[in-house]
């Protein structure tokens, strides 16, 4: 519990730094929604060249669009200090600095950055699940609103253990390892499209290797209605765990090669 009222204070703290200069936040946060928003006009477009992809509706590609653009860029808002360039911090010896403190260095590094200018990126994709939710005239329930937000809380634990892929091996080669861009980045582009529409490869890939299907695409397809594959309803609410399993199992790794960390001696 202390170490979660030290997060939120840090977060409160860092956000406070970032607010000091109003009108560049205010920019910069402005160009997050424009670039975003390019982003969503291409979806749009899509849409309105296509009535449907497979069996999927305009509204139900917007709702699984907006889903993942919220979990993400809510990963990449609070969770900067593991999103980052983490290979910076280990050359510059500011990884020395975290080990001589006395907490955790997860804890430390999820409380060294926070990004607010996601905010409007987020609100992107809210604006994309409400337009969504209409087209596909989703009728909420309590079920529905439960399977939303474990996807997206325990999408937020997938992203981070993918995230600590890279994290993990900068700390053994020093430098950044740019492929796993392709199960961050690349898994955030590919899977606001329903999986069922990709090749068996790519279906294998995020439903194993990187499950964001398992996280986002299941709970979505269970509040649209379309259980994906078929599968019964309560697997709405066991996939998304994937995610938090995929996070314990990095965070074990991540402990284990700090033991073989070796400063860089700046």
């Amino acid at each position: 519990m202390d170490t979660v009222k030290l997060y939120f204070r840090s977060m409160k703290m860092l956000l406070r730094s970032q607010m000091q200069y109003p009108l560049s936040f205010i920019l910069q946060t402005i160009s997050q929604i424009v670039m975003t928003g390019g982003e969503l006009m291409a979806v749009l477009l899509l849409i309105d060249r296509f009535d449907a992809l497979n069996h999927w509706s305009a509204g139900d590609l917007l709702f699984i669009y907006g889903m993942m653009d919220i979990t993400f860029y809510l990963t990449e808002c609070f969770g900067r200090g593991v999103t980052g360039n983490f290979a910076a911090l280990i050359q510059s010896g500011g990884l020395d600095t975290l080990m001589l403190r006395p907490r955790g260095i997860f804890t430390q590094t999820l409380c060294r950055a926070i990004d607010p200018r996601r905010i409007g990126c987020i609100s992107v994709g809210v604006a994309a699940v409400i337009m969504g939710a209409n087209l596909a005239s989703i009728e909420w329930t309590f079920l529905k609103w439960a399977a939303f937000f474990e996807s997206i809380l325990l999408g937020m634990l997938l992203i981070l253990g993918l995230f600590l892929i890279e994290v993990i091996f900068s700390i053994y080669s020093v430098k950044s390892i740019e492929v796993v861009n392709a199960l961050t980045y690349g898994g955030r582009s590919a899977c606001q499209y329903p999986i069922d529409v990709y090749p068996r490869v790519l279906r294998l890939l995020f439903m194993v290797v990187a499950p964001f299907a398992l996280t986002l695409h299941v709970p979505a397809a269970y509040i649209l209605g379309k259980p994906l594959y078929g599968w019964p309803d309560f697997t709405a609410f066991l996939c998304p765990l994937a995610g938090a399993v995929l996070f314990f199992i990095m965070y074990l790794c991540f402990q284990k090669a700090l033991r073989f960390y070796r400063s860089t001696g700046s």
